[in-house]
């Protein structure tokens, strides 16, 4: 189903990807962060909806079909370091900050840290070239909203 996408992300050749494949890739990513813990819950859904109609301009159908796409992507992937590349080569540093915030939403959308999810924000920010101080800063404004 997503050969071609995952052909694209995992080739030799990999460049940016296309807005509607940054899209699914920042998706998967999200949904990943919030299966890391073995849970799944309708408050990290509801959250990666939210995420997805805010920056993409979507309908809450289409953020749901977009999620339900990154779902099974997800399953199939199996590689979370090349979703990150394939994010940071299509989004500006300034914009991966903000990602930040919509990560640490997602992982806090249940009201609690786990240590999965922790590990994974680390490595994802890593990859992004984001400074762990620019991580704990998304954490905080994310925590000071609540």
């Amino acid at each position: 189903m997503f050969a071609r996408f995952l052909s694209t992300l995992m080739g030799p050749d990999a460049g940016p990807l296309p807005r509607q494949d940054a899209s699914l890739a920042l998706a998967a990513l999200l949904v990943r962060l919030a299966r890391a813990d073995d849970s799944y819950l309708p408050a990290e859904i509801s959250r990666i909806d939210q995420i997805l109609m805010a920056r993409y301009g979507l309908s809450p159908f289409e953020a749901t079909e977009l999620r339900a796409r990154a779902e099974a992507l997800e399953t199939e992937a199996p590689d979370t370091v090349r979703f990150t590349r394939a994010i940071k080569d299509a989004v500006p540093h300034e914009d991966r900050k903000s990602l930040m915030r919509a990560i640490w939403s997602v992982a806090l959308a249940d009201g609690t840290r786990d240590a999965e999810e922790d590990t994974l924000i680390r490595l994802v920010a890593e990859l992004l070239g984001v400074s762990d101080q620019e991580s704990a800063l998304a954490r905080q404004s994310v925590e000071n909203r609540r």
